[in-house]
């Protein structure tokens, strides 16, 4: 029998077992004669199916490293061949939740990575936290991102796991601020003929980034989990809009300490005060524009609440700033950048709502995960099941404070935000 024909019948007869016990519970009585009968029945027969399962794998197994050991296929042909453990694409990853939920003993949650010419185990299973690994052939359909759906990922500087992944790192960082100025504390001076050359140092600052777990979990009935295909798309849909939800909202707007060091409410991010409270107008725009540090790509990331303002914005002669059409919709830029309208911003008249930012300036650091884990314990008598995903990261502006401009009065930054 081939492993799929013995795991689909290993899903039945859990399936059998959970109706067994339901309809006893549901009674709120133990099992009848009958039922402790077909019990034992079911219950060995999905035992003895474990078994041939385990069989199969190992033969599985040995047949792939047997291929390994045959010469004439290209080394990195063979090690992708082996690590095909999954179907591709969402009904992979629902065969991946099915097996997290029902059958944990499944040999594919273990798989081999080969960072080496040696080949490394890597147990998916993690311990005492709980949860596997997600297999690296899935891993990119959780994490991804783009503009529309997250605003800080997909434009910062991603710093990725490295080895210890989860251990912190430094961001060295040119310290400018005070006095020391845009050349961070090196000065130049004109000297006389023979004069003695002045000594001039710069001085560094730090950004530590220390990876910490992140969690998102959703509830699907076993039913819909049955269904690979389905399970699969809407798992690794719910689950990439959470990871993207809770990144982006702490990446703006997280109080640091454990969570990632948000843009609004940073001592680097410079703030400026609006004309009137709850308004937005032409030369709070204006006066966001000015105090930017130019040079890289700059976006405008606004709350929806703050568009009925900028709709209607407009400049000393009464001359509509930022004015949609029916047939071209919102314009795309706003004083030459790009405009991304965000749930996640503050409401209209909350400092933040409308920001303007280099994201090149905000530093993420990927930790270990993500991890996913499946638990029918909580709402077992509903036949549902809570599926987990948890990973580690980090973030924080690289920039610890505005820069003074060689005039020594102005101050520029990477990040500027509206004030209250």
């Amino acid at each position: 029998m081939a492993t799929k024909e013995i795991r689909e019948q290993l899903a039945a007869h859990n399936t059998r077992l959970h109706a067994i016990h339901a309809a006893a519970e549901a009674e709120n009585r133990d099992l009848n004669e009958a039922e402790s009968a077909e019990w034992k029945d079911v219950t060995g027969k999905a035992e003895a199916l474990g078994a041939r399962l385990v069989r199969q794998a190992k033969l599985d197994q040995e047949e792939r490293e047997a291929a390994l050991r045959q010469a004439g296929t290209p080394l990195e042909s063979k090690l992708a061949d082996a690590r095909t453990e999954w179907r591709a694409g969402v009904e992979g990853f629902g065969d991946f939740l099915q097996a997290a939920r029902w059958n944990r003993g499944d040999p594919r949650l273990k798989y081999e990575e080969f960072p080496t010419p040696e080949s490394r185990d890597m147990v998916m299973g993690v311990g005492a936290a709980g949860g596997f690994l997600v297999p690296s052939q899935f891993r990119p359909t959780l994490l991804q991102v783009d503009p529309t759906g997250s605003v800080v990922r997909p434009r910062a500087l991603v710093i990725p796991a490295g080895d210890p992944p989860d251990s912190d790192i430094d961001m060295p960082v040119l310290d400018q601020s005070g006095a020391l100025g845009v050349f961070s504390g090196v000065t130049v001076t004109w000297l006389a003929e023979a004069g003695a050359k002045p000594e001039s140092v710069p001085h560094f600052a730090n950004v530590n980034l220390d990876p910490n777990e992140v969690a998102a979990h959703i509830i699907v009935s076993d039913k819909l989990l049955r269904n690979s295909a389905a399970a699969g798309t809407i798992a690794s849909t719910l689950l990439r809009r959470a990871i993207v939800a809770a990144e982006d909202w702490d990446f703006l707007r997280g109080p640091g300490g454990p969570r990632p060091q948000g843009i609004i409410g940073h001592a680097g991010t410079i703030v400026v005060a609006r004309a009137g409270a709850a308004t937005v107008t032409y030369p709070d725009i204006v006066g966001m524009y000015a105090r930017a540090l130019f040079g890289g790509p700059m976006t405008w990331v606004v709350s929806p609440t703050t568009l009925p303002q900028l709709m209607v914005m407009v400049d000393a002669g009464g001359h509509l700033i930022w004015q949609p059409n029916a047939v071209a919709g919102a314009p795309g830029t706003m004083l030459g950048f790009p405009v991304v309208v965000n749930p996640r911003s503050p409401v209209l008249g909350a400092q933040g709502d409308v920001l303007l930012g280099d994201f090149q300036y905000y530093l993420v650091k990927d930790g270990s995960g993500i991890f996913v884990d499946a638990s029918p314990h909580l709402l077992f008598l509903t036949n549902r099941t809570v599926i987990k995903a948890f990973w580690n990261v980090d973030g924080s502006p690289w920039m610890t404070t505005p820069m003074l401009l060689e005039d020594g009065v102005t101050t520029v930054a990477p990040f500027v935000a509206l004030g209250v």
